[in-house]
């Protein structure tokens, strides 16, 4: 079950400013935020580390969950389009996101953490196909995008700790175009007692292990709570549509272990 599991969660979100600066690795504007700041130095400092982590912990099994979100949200997927991924991290599903709009489309990448978008960057200019990409420090509760922007929206494990989620979902409906998909990746808070058991063992008993190792031990006990906190898929299902998507399904991943919630505006 090892293979199953992906380690960090996205940051907690208490506000941020509206303002925002994209960025290369060697032209950075940072944004006045807002944020707790024990949370923004603990994705900071993590950045290093994040991808090298992500992968030992799922075996890479969540490159897979990534692909299958992206179909998701982009489905039919047409070249040029203009997308969103939130909390975009080091930048995983923005670059699958630019093969599929490919050169005439545009992927902006949006998160609060400057190291973690700094890598994000410097793994964009290590390939010219990437070139499709922004980079945006920015505020997940404030878009800083107008009405109807995207024709397509990703959120990988970042829903489950922002602050006030109907909010984000709000966020995420505005900027969206009519008939566009959002797709939102995370741990699956199971309604299954075997699924829920089984994932606290892996955080207590591999997560939480593999982390001391990076000094991070601490930071990564939270985890466990946080999905404790989070939303059931019905819970999730129910939230999109209250907010005024059309329509909205949570597929489970991996046995119940993880989770995506598909929004249609």
């Amino acid at each position: 079950m090892a293979t199953m599991l992906l380690l960090p969660f996205r940051t907690l979100i208490p506000s941020f400013s509206s303002s925002s600066s994209s960025f290369s690795s060697s032209n950075f504007r940072p944004a006045p935020l807002r944020c707790s700041n024990d949370r923004q130095a603990l994705f900071n400092r993590i950045a290093p580390v994040y991808d090298n982590l992500n992968d030992l912990l799922s075996l890479g099994q969540h490159r897979i969950w990534k692909r299958m979100t992206v179909s998701w949200a982009g489905y039919p997927a047409k070249a040029g389009d203009h997308v969103l991924d939130i909390c975009c991290g080091s930048g995983d599903l923005s670059f699958l996101l630019s093969q599929k709009v490919g050169s005439d489309g545009k992927v902006t990448g949006l998160d609060f953490s400057k190291e973690q978008l700094l890598i994000a960057s410097s793994k964009q200019h290590s390939k010219n196909c990437f070139s499709n990409i922004e980079w945006i420090e920015g505020d997940a509760l404030d878009l800083p995008f107008s009405n109807g922007s995207f024709d397509a929206i990703t959120m990988g494990y970042g829903l489950r700790n922002v602050v006030d989620r109907p909010k984000a979902m709000q966020e995420i409906l505005r900027v969206l175009k009519a008939g566009s998909r959002v797709a939102i990746l995370d741990f699956n808070k199971s309604e299954e007692l075997l699924t829920s058991t089984i994932t606290e063992w892996m955080i207590d008993n591999v997560v939480v292990p593999v982390a001391s190792a990076y000094g991070l031990s601490e930071d990564y006990k939270y985890l466990k709570t946080s999905i404790r906190g989070f939303l059931t898929g019905k819970e999730l299902e129910k939230l999109a549509l209250e907010v005024g998507f059309s329509s909205a399904r949570h597929y489970e991943l991996s046995g119940g272990l993880m989770g995506c919630l598909v929004a249609m505006r």
